[in-house]
C-alpha cells in the first residue's frame, strides 16, 4: 500500500486537475452559447439559399453558372477537412480525420487527393500522409464570412481552372452539446435538387439570368462553406464541454478512491501504532 504522503500528494493533484477541468467546462459552456446561437440563427438562410441554387442550377445555360455545376471525371479530389485549433474536446478531431483517410480509401480510392485544412489539428495530423493544399487555421481568430469568403473564392477558382473535379466539405454538424454529426458535403460542382426535372424547369429571372449567375452561385457557396466552419465551431465547444465534464466526474471520482484509501491506511497506521503501544506495556508488565 503507498504510503501516506504518496497518497496526499496524489489527492492533491487529482483536486488541481479537477479544478482546470470544471474551469473549462464552464468556460466552453458559456462560448457554446453564443455559437450556437449563431448557427441556430444562420441554418434556415443557409439552408434555403442552397435549395433555391439547386432548383435554379437546373436551368442555368450560361457558361458562368456552368462552370460551377460542371460534371467531370473524378480524376483530382479536394477534402476540406475543418477542425478545431485547440485540443481537449473528446473524438472531435480525430473523427473528422478518420472520416477523411477513410474517404481516400473508398469512395476516392482510384483519384489524386489533396487535403485543404481549417484547424490546426486537422493540419498537424492529415499533413503527415496527405498533400496540404492550404491552411487556414487563422479563420478562428476573427471568424467572419468575409474571411470564410476568401476561402470559398479560392476553391471556386481553384474548380473553375480545373485543378479538381470535385471539392468536398468535412466537419462536425452541430446537433446538441453532447453529439456531433461527422458530415461529407459536396461543395463543388454543385448538386441538382434531389428529384427536380433539370428538362421542364423554367424560370422568370428577375433581374437578368447573368445577374443571378454572377452574384446568387457566389454568395451561395460562400454561405456554404461559412455555414460549415460555424457548425464546425460550435460542435466544438459542445464537444469540449462534454469531455470536461466527463473529465471533472472523473476526476472527482478519482479523488473519492483516493481518499478512501488514505484514510484506510491512515487507520491502518494508527491500529499498528496502538498494537505496539499495547505489546509493549505487556511486555513490561511481564
Amino acid at each position: 500500500m503507498a504510503n501516506l504522503k504518496e497518497i496526499r500528494s496524489r489527492i492533491a493533484s487529482v483536486s488541481s486537475t479537477m479544478q482546470i477541468t470544471s474551469a473549462m467546462k464552464m468556460v466552453s459552456a458559456a462560448k457554446l452559447k453564443k455559437a450556437q446561437d449563431a448557427i441556430t440563427a444562420m441554418r434556415p438562410y443557409a439552408n434555403k439559399l442552397t435549395e433555391l441554387l439547386q432548383n435554379l442550377s437546373a436551368s442555368l445555360d450560361s457558361e458562368a453558372g456552368g462552370q460551377y455545376a460542371e460534371e467531370r471525371e473524378v480524376k483530382k479530389v479536394l477534402i476540406v477537412a475543418i477542425t478545431s485549433n485547440r485540443g481537449l474536446c473528446g473524438a472531435f478531431n480525430s473523427n473528422i480525420i478518420k472520416h477523411c483517410i477513410s474517404l481516400t480509401k473508398t469512395e476516392y480510392e482510384g483519384a489524386s487527393v489533396e487535403m485543404m485544412t481549417i484547424g490546426k489539428k486537422g493540419n498537424d495530423l492529415l499533413s503527415k500522409s496527405f498533400s496540404i493544399a492550404g491552411n487556414h487555421s487563422d479563420i478562428y481568430d476573427h471568424l467572419t464570412f468575409e474571411n470564410a469568403a476568401s476561402i470559398a473564392e479560392e476553391l471556386m477558382k481553384a474548380f473553375t481552372e480545373g485543378k479538381y473535379d470535385k471539392i468536398i466539405l468535412v466537419y462536425n454538424r452541430f446537433k446538441n452539446a453532447a453529439t456531433q454529426i461527422v458530415t461529407t458535403e459536396q461543395f463543388l460542382p454543385i448538386l441538382p435538387a434531389e428529384g427536380a426535372d433539370q428538362s421542364g424547369a423554367d424560370y422568370l429571372f428577375e433581374p437578368t439570368q447573368e445577374d443571378i449567375v454572377t452574384q446568387l452561385i457566389p454568395k451561395s457557396l460562400k454561405t456554404q462553406l461559412f455555414k460549415g466552419i460555424r457548425d464546425s465551431f460550435a460542435s466544438e465547444h459542445g464537444a469540449r464541454m462534454t469531455a470536461m465534464h466527463k473529465a471533472t466526474d472523473n476526476a472527482s471520482e478519482l479523488k473519492e478512491q483516493l481518499t478512501l484509501t488514505y484514510n484506510q491506511a491512515r487507520q491502518a497506521a494508527i491500529t499498528n501504532e496502538i498494537l505496539e503501544i499495547v505489546g509493549g506495556a505487556e511486555a513490561l508488565n511481564h
